[in-house]
């Protein structure tokens, strides 16, 4: 999985140490809680070393286990997951979507709404426990041995919507339905449950057009970044800036760093 994930190319990882690249194979179950526990360690590793760590990614759900801790969510009986799995293998993500919306259109609105592990697990614990998945959420954050400063890089909509739609040209020319292709035979696990590689499944299936399944990587991703801003401003504390304003991130983190500190 390089093409489809966007993975750092050889020079980037060359000129800026990164981690978590390459680390897991794509049968290993690996939880956000596995990902909060690793990279804890690896932070206090660094931190040894560094006085700045940088996180990035698009995923809110892992940023806020990292810097605010996991929420502690009911146990979900086997037969309770199983019957919405099987809604979901018998009538399909927009199935699940429904529901959701319906049970807790808090979390609806800021969930990955094509994930359907996402889904189905908000769904069982709704099912399990009588409350939404959200409510579960903590009020207050666990104690960290870091103080973070929140960047969200916030590019004009037009201008963000182009350079998805390019990125899915690039990740064309570049192999993508080919490496897609290669990991057909095991669509069925966690990892391939994502935007880039599920559109293609269907194009393979035959339910859909090359074309088709293209323009709907681009309107899910483009979902997706939706998404991410909805999350940030649901938080609040989130500081926006525009790609190319390096020197003002700069000068915010820093700025940040010393209110905190004094």
């Amino acid at each position: 999985m390089s093409i489809g994930t966007a993975k750092p190319s050889i020079a980037e990882r060359a000129a800026v140490p990164h981690h978590f690249i390459d680390n897991l194979s794509i049968e290993t179950s690996y939880s956000v809680g596995d990902y909060e526990r690793d990279a804890l360690k690896l932070l206090n590793e660094l931190y040894q070393k560094h006085p700045v760590v940088v996180l990035t990614g698009g995923s809110g759900l892992y940023q806020k286990a990292l810097c605010e801790g996991l929420d502690e969510f009911p146990e979900v009986p086997a037969n309770v997951r199983a019957k919405v799995v099987e809604l979901y293998e018998t009538s399909g993500i927009e199935a699940l979507q429904k529901i959701l919306q319906q049970c807790d259109p808090d979390y609806f609105a800021q969930v990955d709404r094509n994930n359907q592990q996402r889904l189905i697990r908000a769904i069982s614990v709704f099912q399990a426990s009588g409350q939404p998945f959200s409510s579960f959420r903590k009020a207050q954050n666990a104690e960290r041995p870091f103080i973070p400063v929140y960047l969200f890089l916030n590019p004009d909509r037009n201008e963000l919507y182009e350079r998805i739609n390019q990125r899915v040209t690039q990740m064309v020319e570049a192999g993508l339905v080919e490496e897609a292709r290669g990991l057909y035979p095991k669509r069925h696990l966690d990892a391939l449950q994502t935007v880039g590689y599920q559109e293609l499944f269907d194009y393979f299936d035959q339910t859909t057009t090359l074309e088709e399944a293209l323009d709907l990587i681009r309107q899910h991703t483009r979902n997706y970044a939706k998404r991410q801003l909805t999350w940030a401003r649901r938080d609040g504390f989130w500081k926006y800036i525009r790609p190319d304003e390096m020197n003002t991130a700069l000068d915010e983190l820093e700025r940040d760093l010393m209110n905190q500190l004094t």
